[in-house]
């Protein structure tokens, strides 16, 4: 059973590593800026800005290249998605309004659809990279 173990884990670090370098990236991104911008004509936006989003999506591609490139698919967009979607809801779900479930299904589908695909072309561009090189 010791010798199980290690490739239990080993096949979980696909799934497992994006999951929780997902909540990190969030809680580092956008977990800090809480407050929207009240604009003059009365307007409000925000909690986030656009860079912080950019920031958190080219943050990630790292986790999901890194599983990817050792041809999972299926893994780093779970994982990515699920640690999205955790964090969303940790997140939002102090919302009065009962409205933020509808924005943490949009972050689950949204991200498991991008990471599902990035992760796939990745997987086929390295796949190919070493067929050729061999």
């Amino acid at each position: 059973m010791r010798q199980d173990l290690p490739k239990t884990v080993r096949d979980l670090l696909p799934t497992l590593v994006p999951a929780a370098l997902s909540v990190a990236m969030w809680a580092a991104w956008l977990g800090w800026d809480q407050q929207r911008d009240v604009h003059p004509d009365g307007s409000s936006t925000g909690p986030y800005e656009a860079w912080q989003v950019i920031g958190l999506v080219l943050t990630l591609l790292v986790p999901v290249y890194w599983a990817a490139s050792r041809h999972h698919v299926l893994g780093p967009a779970l994982g990515t998605s699920a640690g999205l979607t955790v964090a969303a809801y940790w997140d939002w779900s102090d919302d009065a309004s009962g409205l933020f479930m509808i924005g943490v299904l949009m972050v689950m589908f949204g991200s498991f659809a991008v990471s599902a695909a990035v992760a796939a072309v990745i997987a086929a561009v390295t796949r190919r990279g070493r067929r050729v090189g061999a």
